[in-house]
């Protein structure tokens, strides 16, 4: 059976219209011919959207129990009964209930295209598995709905349903999206303004990331190698020199000149002609790289023009930008074409800019005489051989003289150096005996026979041919050890980069990963502690398409590599385990080091706790003990009207003593972590109705506004009760007469929030985290309000119960106290 096709429609944020896209395409396909059906709709009580259902034939709901109550969910063997041709399925991160098929919507979706229905759904950009902590970092609102983003990538179509942010926003005010009573709550979270321009280029971003991940694949299965300029990047090439900040600014032009250019850099750590990278000028080069908007790289690679195309490719380079060489004419007439000539000639259709720089070569600079010997040496030092021979023995013939011996020895001996400097060992001892040959030939009587007559010249041809392959052996020793500090160097790059990295704020193992994939040229990479995926880079299941080997880290972690790995990389490898292996035991000491911060933040507590006893304390208990003293020594001569008055006077002390007892108990107990909090589903109503009858408040002093239905929160009633009662307490007590504190409810992304709004003259913005000092009265000098506990005892109960408590501005003046508490699902308590 063919399998279905996936539609789906990604929203930055709800509200988008995503729901009604999905409706309005089912009804055009209907009036098409095609068979459609609504597997599943959540119109939240709009009635737009119920109004585009008419007309569409909707399979029922099937209700499953659990725990008492009944939830409906999709009937996906009902939906698979009517096999219809097109099927919408609204909501695709949704958990379904305990007991149904599936434990996710996404896997009846893939059950509906196994069985061939086309199927169009809707998904959040937060509802994406690789993007939800993001989100979390932008909104602040965690998500346990995701999606796998394998799932959605195996999409045959992927949209984003489109609104600016500003009109989202507008969409809200006019109760579009959400009722009234919630829009004020949706508009300071998780719509502000900035959420939602993150969203929706965290969206856009996405799509166009899934867009050159298709085509990419396109291009394999139909094997095309030519670069396709669906838009422009442009990759430069730095070498560490200093002509690396004119190519990037040059690079970072060319791309800008196309909207959506991209641009990376790429540094080839290799055995090349040009001198030993500068690590400052690299440092300063990648981070003009991020400043210009692009992404730095590092490969290592022996054959630079080839590493610079390949790597190009590798990105769908359309435009490769490097540098004019570095050497001088006599030396690029010596070794032959550069890596600038090189990477034209195999470049093909990527666009290459050779760009001039002050760092240009001089005229008669000489080149380095080290280097590894490369077969193209070896052949270059023959060829100095056959031809430098045949040319000194015609110099030397047309001067010879009778005093002219020993200057003929040594030139020949000079072009034997010269020789095994060029071209090693075996090209020295060619020119050693062909000039052995030619001296005895053209200079050694009798002449032009070759003849040894006497045995020390024999010696001395001997010592001739020692002479040269002692010197070829130093040259070829030299260029070992060359190479092998070259390729030392390359790790000492690479390392360096991932240390940037993490200083950088990167994760260690993550950066690490992805470094050790690029630079030895792996499919992927990914370390594994047991089954679970610390960090990944690449194609990591291959299904046996590629080889691949596995490190050990530490007891029960491994590395593990897809590709080819040469002998020349085990080195290398070892590096990057120790340093991986270094990161990890990083990781668990910082978790460490997490875990022993509460313990510093509860000694600074109990400080000020001593501090604040001897001025907030004695005022109650010199009260109390004037009072009865006074009773005490008046005895039966007191009046009965003072007698009462003192003894109210005592009572009122003890009972002020006996309240900031308490309070101080219960710091002490949050701040060492000892505070028992037993969270209960409870309805947020039965906290604020006894607060209000604790503090003797009417609708004159308060006004409600409870939207909150029947959802109930994880929460401790008797801790709730009591962070209610210093909210209001706090609140009344600045707001004008004449003003009632407002307290409403919301739910939102899985949290309630309860706020209690005043009209006062508010908190400054900068001063906000100080009302949550424990102490702290921001100047209050009233001794009546007590030690200034009951805003950090609020925020200790709320962040106990996994909840926030945050100070915002009050619209039109004041200060609005926000308390968000995660919502109690009963379904998520079951799994």
């Amino acid at each position: 059976m063919t399998r279905g096709r996936l539609r789906v429609l990604l929203g930055a944020a709800p509200g988008v219209g995503k729901t009604c896209t999905m409706l309005e395409e089912g009804r055009r396909l209907r009036a098409d011919g095609r068979d459609v059906v609504v597997g599943l709709v959540e119109t939240h009580g709009r009635a737009a959207t119920a109004a585009m259902v008419e007309g569409l034939e909707v399979v029922p709901r099937t209700l499953v129990t659990h725990r008492g109550l009944e939830l409906a969910e999709m009937d996906l063997e009902a939906v698979l009964a009517r096999a219809p041709q097109v099927a919408l399925v609204d909501e695709l991160a949704h958990t379904n209930a305990p007991g149904s098929h599936h434990a996710k919507r996404w896997q009846d979706v893939d059950a509906l295209l196994d069985a061939g229905v086309d199927v169009i759904t809707t998904v959040n950009i937060q509802h994406i598995e690789s993007l939800h902590d993001v989100v979390e970092q932008i909104t602040g609102v965690p998500q346990s709905e995701t999606t796998p983003d394998a799932f959605l990538r195996r999409a045959d179509q992927v949209e984003v349903v489109d609104l600016a942010p500003q009109a989202l926003r507008d969409r809200l005010l006019g109760g579009v999206v959400y009722p009234a009573e919630r829009v004020d709550a949706a508009l300071s979270n998780y719509f502000r303004l900035g959420n939602l321009i993150a969203l929706r280029e965290l969206a856009l971003l996405w799509l166009a990331d899934e867009v050159d991940e298709a085509l990419r694949r396109y291009r394999d299965e139909h094997d095309i190698d030519a670069t396709w300029q669906a838009r422009e990047r442009v990759v430069v090439a730095l070498t560490g020199g200093p002509e690396g900040e004119t190519l990037l600014r040059r690079g970072a032009r060319i791309a800008a000149r196309s909207s959506g250019g991209g641009l990376h850099a790429v540094h080839v750590t290799a055995q090349d002609g040009l001198r030993a990278p500068d690590p400052a000028a690299l440092v300063q080069q990648r981070a003009l790289v991020e400043q210009l908007g692009g992404s730095y790289h590092q490969v290592v690679g022996d054959d630079v023009p080839a590493a610079l195309v390949d790597f190009a490719r590798s990105v769908d380079a359309t435009q490769l930008v490097i540098g004019v060489s570095r050497r001088g004419r006599l030396a690029a007439a010596l070794t032959g074409p550069g890596i600038g000539a090189t990477v034209v000639r195999e470049s093909g259709d990527i666009d290459v800019h050779i760009v001039t720089h002050s760092a240009a070569g001089g005229r008669f600079a000489l080149p380095p005489v080290g280097g590894a010997l490369s077969l193209r040496r070896r052949a270059l030092g023959m060829l100095l051989a056959l031809l430098g021979g045949p040319l000194l023995t015609w110099l030397l013939v047309a001067l010879r003289s009778p005093e002219s011996i020993t200057s003929d020895v040594l030139s020949y001996q000079l072009l034997v150096v010269v020789v095994a400097l060029v071209g090693g060992l075996w090209p020295a001892l060619f020119a050693a005996v062909l000039s052995a040959v030619t001296l005895d030939f053209f200079f050694i009587d009798p002449l032009y026979t070759v003849t040894i007559a006497d045995p020390l010249h024999l010696l001395a041809l001997l010592l001739y041919v020692t002479i040269a392959a002692l010197v070829s052996v130093v040259v070829d020793r030299a260029a070992r050890r060359s190479r092998t500090a070259r390729r030392a160097a390359a790790e000492s790059e690479l390392v360096q980069t991932v240390a940037g990295s993490v200083v950088r704020g990167d994760d260690a193992v993550q950066a690490l990963v992805d470094q050790t994939r690029e630079a030895l040229h792996l499919r992927g990479a990914r370390v594994l502690a047991g089954e679970e995926v610390l960090a990944s880079a690449g194609e990591v299941d291959l299904a046996g398409a590629a080889p691949v080997s596995t490190l050990e880290l530490a007891p029960g972690t491994t590395l593990e590599l897809t590709g080819e790995v040469a002998a020349s990389e085990r080195r290398l490898l070892g590096v990057v385990a120790a340093q991986l292996t270094a990161a990890l035991e990083h990781q668990r000491l910082t978790e460490t080091a997490r875990e022993i911060e509460p313990i510093a933040a509860s000694d600074r507590v109990r400080g000020a706790l001593l501090s604040a006893l001897s001025h907030d304390l004695r005022r109650p208990l010199a009260a109390a003990t004037a009072a009865v003293g006074g009773v005490r020594a008046a005895g039966p001569d007191l009046r009965e009207e003072d007698r009462r008055e003192l003894l109210d006077t005592a009572e009122e002390s003890l009972a002020a003593l006996s309240a900031l007892m308490s309070d101080l108990l219960d710091v002490s107990r949050l701040s060492s972590g000892v505070l028992t909090i037993a969270t209960t589903p409870t309805d947020p109503a039965e906290a604020i109705a006894p607060a209000l009858d604790e503090l003797g408040l009417g609708p004159a002093q308060v006004r409600l506004a409870l939207a909150h239905d029947e959802v109930e929160v994880l929460a401790d009633p008797v801790l709730l009760q009591r962070v209610v009662v210093n909210l209001l307490t706090n609140a009344v007590r600045h707001s004008p007469p004449d003003e009632p504190v407002l307290v409403s409810t919301s739910t939102f992304g899985g949290r309630l929030e309860i706020r209690v709004a005043d009209r006062g003259p508010g908190i400054a913005q900068d001063r906000r985290d100080e009302v949550f000092l424990p102490f702290q009265r921001l100047g209050d000098t009233d001794n009546t309000t007590g030690l200034g506990l009951g805003l950090a005892l609020s925020r200790g109960f709320v962040e106990g119960m996994h909840g926030r408590l945050t100070p915002e501005d009050t619209p039109g003046g004041g200060l609005t106290m926000v308390v968000s508490l995660p919502v109690h699902d009963p379904s998520q308590e079951a799994r």
